[in-house]
């Protein structure tokens, strides 16, 4: 076959096939109106329940932020007291059970409205956190999740009362 014929058939397949740009440019409109639809149709309303998607997503990026949060932080020793934890109690009573329940096991209707809904503190997705995780919440909080941080209201040594007594909520599950 000549070389002129050979050239012929390449340039026709090549027309065949759009450019790399032309594609990328189609790929890229496409992705914008999949997200734009996603938007328009979408709401902020914290009612229905969050799809897997959204809760896998959010779920990854707090669990990420927490351990980076934590990283630096160093454990004290548990407390061996009851004092501690006894003191861990009060503070929660006053601070945190309008949301996660007297127990913090059940939540109010408040905390079971919020989005992402209030957990259970007893649960294993709460303490499998290690004591310098729960730590870092209580007193940073979860920005967009209805979680206040402490740190500006509570000492460290209070903070890592409430630690203490959360911590002892999986206890108390395990007794039963």
């Amino acid at each position: 076959m000549p070389v002129c014929a050979t050239r012929r058939m390449n340039d026709k397949t090549h027309r065949r096939f759009p450019s790399p740009r032309l594609f990328a440019g189609v790929v890229a409109i496409a992705i914008l109106v999949v997200v734009a639809y996603w938007i328009v149709t979408r709401t902020v309303s914290a009612l229905p329940e969050p799809g897997p998607f959204e809760s896998s997503m959010f779920t990854a990026v707090r669990n990420w932020y927490i351990d980076k949060g934590a990283a630096h932080l160093h454990s004290k020793v548990p407390a061996t007291d009851a004092s501690e934890i006894s003191a861990g109690q009060g503070l929660f009573s006053m601070a945190c059970a309008s949301c996660h329940g007297t127990d913090g096991r059940n939540p109010t209707n408040i905390g079971k409205s919020m989005y992402p809904r209030v957990l259970d503190l007893g649960s294993p997705e709460v303490q499998r956190l290690s004591n310098p995780e729960l730590f870092w919440v209580i007193k940073n909080g979860i920005r967009f999740s209805g979680m206040p941080g402490f740190g500006n209201t509570l000492s460290d040594d209070e903070i890592w009362q409430a630690t203490y007594y959360v911590r002892s909520l999986g206890t108390a599950a395990k007794e039963k």
